[in-house]
């Protein structure tokens, strides 16, 4: 009893040692999106004010491709010491586990929650030459060219390519999926006209819209954003049962340090919740919402189960 008692004192004094010399070196914050879409833009807000708190620089290391999985898979991979942590979104960790059958890896058991940055809505959005204006409008134009209208995602198995199909189905219309190689790529194309629309987190795409670059016709929600309070929702414009919210957090291998954990968590928090960082996530449409290790791991299990039902009622599969 004395050997367990002096075992478990030690391992104490050893955590609380861990978390007060962490971090004493840059941290790699991993993002599986190329620079420019909404978790590369959000992570880089979120990774600037988090290297303040911390004493350390966060450095955003951006590894797209394959719909996230593979900065995905780097993330689940790393050295569990604090080093490298991965900014998860709601595409990598609830969508692309149930539309890849191959993934070497189980965002479940490999990757732990620390807290959430943030929830953001969708702008449906068109470039300004586009002959529509609202959602019945799109809606009208692609029955008449069923199969025609290009619609351009982040890739196969991305948030905006399960978004795209859940408006389709809701609208009982048809379209052609344009997958490309990440968020920004994708609104590259809908500016120039080589894709039609487009479900882009509000978070890269307001600047845009803003901008006159892009036009905004409808939100992913179930009410409008206080960023574009005069775009309607897609459920406002006649289209039952469509809702999607996109959510950005922080998570680490499993394996690391709750010590670690507990001090990320803690920074993330603050972070998050300082001033000029909510001012900079709400300037883009993104809603702040940190929230506890335990909160994010019981959302993230409901959603991935969620959206796991709703990907194989829909018959979604890639390779």
């Amino acid at each position: 009893m004395k050997i367990l008692f002096a075992l478990a004192l030690s391992a104490a004094f050893a955590a609380n040692a861990l978390a007060q010399t962490y971090p004493n070196r840059p941290i790699r914050l991993i993002s599986p999106n190329p620079a420019g879409g909404a978790n590369d833009v959000i992570g880089r807000i979120v990774a600037q004010k988090l290297g303040e708190v911390l004493g350390q620089q966060v450095v955003v290391d951006n590894r797209g491709g394959a719909g996230g999985t593979i900065g995905t898979e780097m993330a689940a991979r790393a050295a569990p010491d604090g080093y490298t942590v991965f900014a998860a979104s709601q595409s990598t960790i609830t969508i692309a586990p149930h539309v890849y059958s191959k993934l070497s890896y189980d965002v479940l058991r490999d990757l732990v929650p620390v807290a959430m940055f943030a929830e953001v809505q969708n702008l449906l959005n068109t470039t300004p030459a586009f002959p529509v204006s609202a959602v019945k409008d799109l809606v009208a134009l692609a029955r008449a060219k069923p199969g025609a209208i290009k619609y351009a995602s982040a890739g196969n198995g991305s948030a905006s390519h399960f978004s795209g199909i859940l408006f389709a189905r809701a609208a009982g219309i048809e379209f052609l999926h344009v997958p490309y190689k990440g968020g920004a790529p994708a609104l590259t194309a809908v500016m120039s006209g080589e894709a039609d629309f487009n479900f882009g987190p509000m978070a890269a795409t307001a600047s845009l819209v803003k901008a006159g670059r892009l036009k905004a016709i409808a939100v992913s929600g179930s009410k409008r954003s206080p960023a574009f309070p005069n775009v309607p929702t897609v459920l406002e414009s006649g289209v039952p049962g469509f809702v999607v919210i996109g959510w950005f957090g922080l998570m680490v291998p499993k394996g690391t340090p709750q010590a670690i954990v507990s001090r990320l968590h803690a920074a993330t928090v603050k972070a998050v919740g300082s001033p000029d960082t909510r001012q900079q996530l709400t300037q883009i449409g993104a809603d702040p919402a940190p929230n506890s290790p335990e909160e994010f791991a019981r959302f993230v299990r409901q959603e991935h189960e969620r959206y796991g039902k709703l990907i194989r009622d829909a018959g979604i599969k890639l390779e």
